[in-house]
């Protein structure tokens, strides 16, 4: 270390070592702005910081029972509803066991409207359905039976083609990158289970459902037909099994549908995030007022209104449904 003395600073001009001073000084205040800077930018959570500019990701927020704008009954066909998706002004779903129907409904009561096969494709469990501006991606990756497949995979389908009644399509297969152990775990019994996924402009993102740590892990994907190993990318506790995703791109929005073990459905709302930082911004999760609905997928049309769809659930003689959410109190314009 070199310490200066007073003599030897007499050597240095004055100036010189007043500008230094002054930096020194502008690197500290600089250094401080920034600290202040970061922090919770929502208003609508309670820890809201004014003084932020940045979102830190730390904003926390009191628990909220919302409850459903209008519940309609589903036809018969779709007791085992379970992904959706909003296009072509309409809403897609599809059932999750052998069925291999992509089913059209009507957004303004849950009617079906038409249906598209896609054979010769198989259902082993589809689980999840989503889409970017060419194609809709159908999830065979449900793995609740025993978390043991080797066999996942996501059905990619051309948007021009299913409106000419004849769809084009091809896979994308995948395995995930750390799971090392596929001796059956019996069912419900395994953190390998996904029924939610988006799909952004470059790739597939995968939410995990985990029976057992109640987390959820995103693993990517190339969105391009191929045979791949999902990358782990991140994980949260969120306490609960998500079985749904939407990705608004225009709101820069991802919502999650889920339950947890006392069939407790949520919603939980990703948003003000950097690029693939889901879970880097806001993260606040909405409790809905529909006890004992297996809650299986979510969609939007514009990013404050949503929709849900339940499996029908026999033990509390819970029939399938569509309900309509308003989200809008809960996001910022």
């Amino acid at each position: 270390m070199c310490i200066l003395t007073n003599k030897m600073m007499g050597t240095f001009p004055q100036n010189a070592i007043k500008k230094t001073t002054i930096t020194i000084a502008f690197l500290f205040m600089v250094i401080g702005n920034a600290h202040s800077q970061m922090g919770c930018t929502d208003n609508f959570a309670n820890n809201y910081n004014t003084t932020a500019i940045q979102n830190d990701g730390s904003c926390t927020y009191d628990s909220v029972m919302i409850s459903a704008e209008n519940s309609y009954p589903l036809d018969e066909v779709l007791s085992e509803t379970s992904g959706l998706i909003y296009w072509d002004d309409t809403l897609w779903t599809h059932n999750d066991d052998g069925d291999i129907i992509l089913y059209r409904i009507n957004p303004f009561d849950g009617s079906i409207a038409g249906n598209v096969s896609l054979y010769p494709q198989t259902n082993e469990d589809w689980e999840g359905i989503s889409q970017d501006e060419d194609y809709i991606y159908v999830g065979d990756f449900g793995n609740n039976n025993n978390g043991k497949r080797t066999n996942l995979k996501i059905i990619r389908v051309s948007k021009k083609s299913i409106l000419y009644g004849t769809p084009e399509m091809d896979v994308i297969n995948f395995a995930y990158a750390d799971q090392t152990d596929f001796t059956p775990q019996g069912p419900n019994n395994t953190n390998y289970d996904c029924e939610a996924f988006i799909v952004t402009e470059t790739a597939i993102y995968l939410f995990t459902k985990e029976w057992i740590s109640q987390n959820t892990r995103i693993y990517k994907l190339p969105k391009t037909p191929g045979t791949y190993l999902a990358e782990f990318q991140d994980g949260h506790d969120i306490k609960g099994m998500v079985t749904g995703a939407v990705y608004k791109k225009e709101r820069g929005i991802i919502v999650l549908s889920g339950y947890n073990i006392l069939l407790q459905p949520f919603i939980f709302l990703l948003y003000d995030f950097e690029n693939e930082d889901f879970f880097g911004g806001n993260k606040r999760k909405l409790n809905l007022n529909l006890p004992f609905h297996q809650v299986e997928s979510i969609t939007t049309k514009d990013g404050f209104n949503f929709f849900i769809t339940n499996e029908r659930f026999d033990t509390t003689r819970t029939p399938q449904q569509m309900h309509t959410l308003d989200l809008a109190p809960y996001l910022k314009e």
